[in-house]
């Protein structure tokens, strides 16, 4: 029997999870977190289910639907959880499918079948080989599953190439409520059920034929034009047709069978740009007319927003020629580059004869274009970065009308925003008339509320006017399933209400979705209810005051987490590294903040921030800043975890090994008078064992070797003539691998530079990190204090090579000690590399003929600081540098140490680090600029790792 969580005071639930945790082999997840992580998605509303079932086999999914069958229980199907309108919360049974339903069954010639948890990046990743590929890409593309893509009927920026999801399904085995099983496609099974529908289809065929909008990007409703006599004349009458786009309201897709396109290797892409949003609208219908596999709009607001955040600001830059309004990216795909650059040149010469010569970016270069890619997909993300209560909604997002009417929709909608005093955020698709808006109201606040309604209703009759589509791509959910009726008419509302009558006559596959829904505007459905409320006795020991709102700005940081979902994506930088290898929501950046806004909000009861609720979901948290650079709202959950810690000491004190880890900085100064005795616990199993039982540190790990040698303050010195730069002698180096230090004073003096020491009395000056490790936020916020008085001393560059620690100067400074000093320190503090690659100072340097592998630090990639490292190191005559694709080395800091994290710490390592290295020539170099990283690679692959500074010494 599973390992099950049970509320206390749910009898009914509690006899549902004893039951799933006996008759299947899933994890059963029904504790107070684990429901409220489940209870929303990237929309405005919040339903906590009953409880969370996570399937291993379809087997799973058949018991549970059987137990929920007898039980009375309605059932959700869900994947990614990214959903915008609402359809993947409900009171039910979630069944999350994204952990081990993943599986690409088979691939036979242009046919791939696949189980519905698997993402569409990971499939095409997975089929790439056969040089084809899966051709809906919704910008979630990295995190989005297949069943998920097919209960919304996704689209993505090439469905005018390629069609909908409906249009490249073939067939689905589907799960129906009643337990049986059928295959639906092109051949129907001959059942009464099957039977009943055609009746309805040839029933309603003229009222079909008429209320249906004549648009590529109609996804409202269901597919009932897949039973029309004439669809089935066509080979438009594959009944999975039907099931596509039903939102998990028909049937479980236990397997799809895709249909795959020929891969197109080459592609450009041509950047115009608009002087107003109305000419780019205008433009649209005459830039499709060149035969483009996409057209995408990105409007002013978004260009601002994407230029505020860093990771996307340099893109936006080389995307724009001066200030312009409005963008439209135009791709063309093909087989070779000649035929692709005279497409960029008819489109410059349209944008000419539109009277805007010169106006398009020429984007060749395949680096470029997939920076472009990554401005484009983070769309909906970037609008969402906006601080403060007020935030662009999706409720009216996806409307579509047709290439026509697109710039006189457009500007009257913008109208209803100026009406009701807001402004609408605009991007997305074009080359079909589908663009992404949203309004920017407060869903905190009831007037906005009333505001929205209006605003849908107002939209919703222009969409109708222009005979356009209500739901373009996002589906109906909660937020658009109640304007259906309005849209299609009674008769078609009530045919739509058969189909989930025969498919589903107790309503038990998420009810009240498509057909007979709750309104859209019931605020207890929401996120943000009418009695949500920030607990007044929660005091932040941070500075947040970037963020307006209560508890200090603490509240409004966490609510940033807008729940879509980047943090699942697994071709990003760093994020998130114990996702990765757990793949639970609970150890996912978007799982933690909606445990701590839950938290904060006293939805976990009283002291929940110090709880172990909160702590179980920060236990994996490796504090690795990922989330802070590559999530588009700039979730900083390591700054966050410092509020828990703190919380948690406060309340039930400090445990002996977290005051020994932050101690580490005091400890190594004594250590250096008897190493010997300091390093004697690796050479005696007992007391490896013994330091296991009672202090938490694995056996299995041997620790830093503490050094005689130690670097000291007088060795930071050479002359120059380029003006001077302060060292700063961070303890790992200092104390654990002085030579790193010695090394940076060299290739430092060698660049021209005076290297000086920090002026500070009596001890060593210290970030403080260790300090936050734990928790201790007084003592750090004292070190901290201490060396920004020592520094202020001088105004020179400040530079380190510990990532962790001097990023520390560079970003916690200021929230422990907000102010002027800290500010300034925070632009004058740059790692050595860094530094050096800023100024172009490296001097000539000798030839080093070697292989360098080199793994960036999660800080250093969390702040950019990587590349500097990798730049300065293919500077060496001679060095082929190759960087290792990597997340976190799963060492962090402590974490890696600690013995109930062993194995999730190797874990990490083995997903690309550790591969990586061992198939390193013998004769290779390993470069690892973090202390952790170099500990963890000695540790687990029996390799030296050395410091990006010692090979750029040996190459003075």
């Amino acid at each position: 029997m599973n390992a099950i969580t049970i509320p206390k005071n749910k009898i009914g639930d509690s006899r549902l999870a004893e039951r799933l945790g006996r008759e299947t082999q899933g994890e059963v997840l029904f504790s107070a977190p684990d429901r409220g992580r489940y209870s929303t998605d990237a929309s405005i509303y919040q339903i906590e289910p009953i409880g969370v079932l996570v399937p291993k086999t379809a087997a799973d999914v058949e018991a549970a639907m059987a137990i929920c069958r007898e039980e009375g229980i309605p059932i959700l199907a869900r994947g990614g959880g990214t959903s915008q309108c609402g359809q993947t919360v409900n009171r039910a049974l979630v069944l999350d499918c994204s952990k081990y339903l993943r599986r690409v069954i088979s691939v036979e010639g242009d046919t791939a079948r696949v189980e519905p948890g698997i993402t569409l990046g990971a499939l095409n990743e997975a089929i790439k080989g056969t040089k084809q590929f899966f051709p809906v890409d919704p910008s979630t593309w990295q995190r989005c599953t297949i069943g998920g893509m097919a209960g919304n009927n996704s689209c993505g920026g090439k469905s005018i190439r390629y069609g909908l999801m409906a249009d490249n399904v073939r067939a689905i085995d589907a799960i129906l409520a009643d337990g049986s099983r059928h295959i639906f496609g092109e051949g129907a099974p001959n059942t009464d059920l099957v039977a009943r529908l055609y009746a309805l289809g040839e029933r309603e065929a003229a009222e079909i034929a008429e209320k249906f909008p004549h648009q590529l990007r109609r996804v409202g409703g269901y597919n009932l034009d897949a039973l029309t006599p004439d669809a089935r004349a066509n080979g438009r009458g594959n009944l999975s047709r039907l099931l596509v786009g039903s939102e998990g309201t028909l049937a479980f897709s236990a397997a799809l069978d895709l249909k795959l396109w020929p891969i197109k290797p080459r592609k450009v892409v041509g950047i115009c740009q608009f002087p107003t949003f109305r000419r780019a609208m205008e433009a649209s219908r005459h830039l499709v007319t060149l035969d483009p596999e996409a057209v995408e709009l990105v409007d002013r607001t978004m260009i601002d927003l994407g230029r505020s955040i860093p990771i996307y600001r340099a893109t936006i830059d080389q995307m724009v020629i001066g200030e312009p309004d409005s963008l439209l990216i135009v791709e063309f795909h093909g087989h070779e580059d000649g035929p692709l650059l005279q497409q960029l040149d008819r489109l410059e010469e349209m944008m000419g004869d539109l009277g805007l010569p010169g106006q398009v970016v020429r984007a060749v270069e395949g680096g470029f274009q997939a920076a472009i890619a990554e401005v484009r997909e983070a769309g909906l993300n970037i609008m969402m970065s906006m601080k403060g209560d007020g935030k662009p909604v999706s409720f009216i997002e996806d409307c579509a009308v047709g290439l026509d009417d697109l710039a006189d929709y457009t500007e009257r909608l913008n109208q209803v925003f100026t009406d009701y005093g807001t402004k609408g955020t605009w991007y997305a698709h074009a080359s079909v008339g589908c663009l992404h808006v949203r309004p920017v109201l407060n869903m905190k606040d009831g007037e906005d509320v009333r505001k929205m309604r209006e605003i849908a209703e107002k939209c919703f009759d222009l969409v109708r006017e222009y005979k356009g589509s209500h739901s373009g791509e996002h589906g109906d959910g909660i937020v658009r399933s109640e304007f259906n009726e309005p849209m299609f008419g009674s008769k078609i509302a009530r045919a739509f209400e058969a189909v989930k009558d025969a498919f589903d006559p107790a309503a038990l596959l998420n009810p009240g979705r498509v057909v007979r829904p709750p309104k859209m505007d019931d605020r207890t459905l929401f996120r943000y209810a009418p009695e949500y409320h920030a607990d007044p006795a929660i005091k932040p020991v941070l500075d947040w005051s970037a963020w307006p709102g209560p508890q200090g700005g603490l509240l409004s940081a966490v609510e940033m987490c807008n729940n879509n979902g980047t943090c699942r994506k697994f071709d990003a930088n760093v994020m998130c590294p114990s996702y990765r290898v757990t793949r639970d929501e609970q150890h996912l950046t978007r799982g933690r903040a909606n445990t701590l806004r839950l938290a904060l909000t006293g939805q976990l009861g009283p002291d929940a921030l110090a709880s172990e609720q909160v702590g179980e979901a920060m236990s994996l948290c490796v504090s690795c800043k990922g989330c802070k650079r590559e999530c588009p709202t700039g979730v900083d959950m390591a700054k966050m975890k410092i509020e828990h810690l703190a919380a948690r000491n406060a309340k039930h004190g400090i445990p002996l090994k977290d005051r020994l880890v932050a101690a580490l900085p005091t400890l190594a100064r004594y250590a250096r008078f008897a190493p010997w005795l300091a390093n004697i616990r690796d050479s005696v199993p007992l007391l490896q064992k013994l330091s296991e039982r009672f202090l938490g540190l694995s056996a299995k790990r041997s620790l830093p070797r503490f050094r005689r040698d130690v670097f000291r303050d007088v060795e930071a010195r050479s002359d120059g003539w380029k003006g001077e730069v302060i060292l700063f002698g961070d303890t790992f180096n200092r104390y654990f691998e002085p030579e790193n230090l010695r090394a940076a004073v060299r290739v430092l003096a060698a660049s021209g530079y005076r290297v000086t020491a920090p002026k500070a009395e009596g001890r060593p000056l210290c970030c403080g990190r260790t300090y936050l490790a734990a928790g201790m936020v007084d003592q750090a916020r004292a070190e901290a204090r201490r060396t920004l008085a020592a520094l202020a001393q001088s105004d020179a560059p400040v530079l380190g090579l510990e990532p962790s620690c001097l990023m520390t100067l560079r970003d916690e400074f200021a929230s422990l000690l907000p102010g002027e000093a800290a500010e300034a320190l925070s632009k004058r503090a740059f790692l050595v590399t860094e530094f050096l690659e800023a100024k172009d100072a490296l001097p000539a340097l000798n030839r080093v003929a070697a292989t360098a592998h080199i793994h960036g630090h999660c800080h250093q990639k969390a702040f950019g600081a990587f590349p500097a490292a990798v730049k300065a190191l293919k500077r060496v005559p001679g060095m082929e540098v190759k960087p290792i694709q990597s997340s976190c080395c799963g060492m962090a800091g402590a974490f890696g140490y600690d013995a109930k994290n062993y194995d999730t710490s190797v874990a990490m390592a083995e997903l690309s680090l550790l591969p990586a290295v061992r198939a390193a020539a013998a004769g290779d170099v390993i470069v690892a600029d973090g202390t952790s990283c170099r500990h963890q690679i000695q540790d687990l692959a029996g390799r030296e790792a050395i410091h990006s500074i010692r090979l750029l010494d040996r190459a003075l």
